[in-house]
């Protein structure tokens, strides 16, 4: 099993900036791509930002030039520097990790808890 905690979530004002945190635990796995994603009430969750076992990164339109997304990779962490927010950018986080078990080479998908990310205007 991996295991994602998240933290770093809260309430910032438009303009304002916060950084989230996703720590693995992953006895036995291999993580490859990690990422966060975001829901809106009655909104699909969507991908924000994504970055790979070898460091590519990926990110939503929407967030291109304020949201930076990075990963310690000796502690399993990555983060996402979250700058100039806007009240759309509310929503509960995500993260994100797809890895692969050692022994048998599967590939699984975890998700951690979720962390509430507030924008006022």
């Amino acid at each position: 099993q991996v295991q994602l905690v998240e933290s770093g979530g809260g309430l910032v004002q438009a303009g304002g900036s916060l950084r989230l945190s996703c720590a693995a635990s992953a006895n036995a796995f291999s993580i490859n791509t990690m990422g966060w994603y975001r829901q809106a009430p009655g909104k699909q969750r969507e991908l924000v930002a994504d970055i790979t076992s070898g460091g590519s990164t990926n990110y939503a339109d929407s967030v291109k030039g304020r949201f930076t997304i990075s990963r310690d990779f000796a502690k399993n962490t990555v983060y996402l520097q979250m700058n100039s927010l806007k009240p759309e950018d509310t929503a509960a986080y995500f993260c994100n990790a797809q890895a692969r078990r050692l022994t048998t080479l599967r590939q699984y998908q975890y998700w951690g808890q979720g962390t509430q990310v507030t924008v006022s205007s």
